[in-house]
């Protein structure tokens, strides 16, 4: 008989855990199954796969198997050693291991595409997508209804964003990725959020900004003015000296995120009156002949 890896079959390494191997068979099954395999003698690479997986995904057989050791190379002549697990010997391995593991067991969808053992039928591939949120969906949470075109038809999904979702984030939907062609379990959907602009609100990593208007007095002298944030309003004092471009921060008035909300930045801007009165424009002229502030002190003078 023949030697056969079933390590190098499944391509992974001797000390795989079962989680590996499971992902290595899926991953060879799909590659080489005779329904959609277009690789050289593919039929017969896919039946090596069940059979090493048949061996390796049991805890029995893998502890039986190993009894055999690192010394054999896949195809050399071989002959198991005296008080091997299986005590048969002669005939191909596919005969031995019949004797030695009592058959193959077929389960479930997996009978009619010859999956079989100790792994269920591959499943499906994983899809991904995007959604897209407005800034307050995002920031209060939502459910959502979508209807999702895919290679093998529609799906409908319903879920629930959590309050406090970033633009990057992931949402995985069991079950609502490509049917598998095998009779497998469907794979997931992975929703990865983008956060549509807001007219009103910029949002920075976690933080939420508000551009304010602010009158040249109010910045002069001080004043107490209400703002709108994506959780009610709040009133907020504006200091004496008011810089344009200056900030004011609301701790914790940011983005809703686990580990910690972000905080919500008031960016006041100084604006002028698009029009002056006459009495207006008096109070200007006579500040600018009292005032001793010179705006540019290190530029030039007429």
């Amino acid at each position: 008989m023949k030697y056969k890896d079933y390590y190098q079959i499944l391509g992974v390494a001797r000390d795989a855990s079962k989680e590996e191997i499971k992902k290595a068979y899926r991953r060879m099954a799909r590659k080489y199954h005779p329904d959609v395999s277009k690789e050289v003698g593919a039929e017969e690479k896919f039946k090596e796969v069940n059979e090493a997986n048949e061996v390796l995904s049991d805890a029995e057989k893998r502890a039986a198997y190993d009894q055999l050791g690192t010394s054999y190379r896949p195809g050399q002549d071989f002959r198991p050693p005296p008080g091997w697990a299986g005590g048969a010997d002669g005939g191909d391995f596919s005969d031995l291991f019949s004797q030695l593991f009592g058959g193959r067991q077929q389960a479930g969808a997996g009978r009619r595409h010859g999956f079989h053992g100790g792994g269920a039928a591959p499943a499906g591939q994983d899809v991904e997508a995007s959604l897209t949120l407005t800034l307050e969906e995002a920031y209060h949470g939502v459910e959502k209804h979508l209807s999702l075109s895919a290679r093998d038809g529609t799906r409908d999904v319903k879920l629930r964003v959590p309050a406090g979702a970033l633009s990057g984030k992931r949402l995985r939907v069991p079950g609502k990725g490509q049917r598998s062609p095998y009779g497998g379990a469907a794979g997931d959907l992975y929703l990865v959020i983008q956060i549509a602009p807001n007219a009103r609100y910029r949002l920075e990593n976690k933080d939420i900004y508000l551009d304010t208007p602010i009158a040249p007095w109010e910045a002069a002298l001080g004043t107490a003015i209400t703002v709108p944030t994506l959780n009610g309003n709040v009133r907020v004092k504006v200091p004496v000296g008011t810089r344009s471009g200056q900030k004011l921060r609301l701790s914790g008035r940011g983005m809703p995120v686990s580990g910690g909300a972000g905080d919500f930045y008031v960016q006041l801007q100084v604006v002028l009156p698009a029009t002056l009165s006459e009495a207006e424009r008096a109070l200007y002229e006579q500040l600018a002949k009292m005032a001793d502030f010179d705006p540019r002190p290190d530029f030039p003078k007429e």
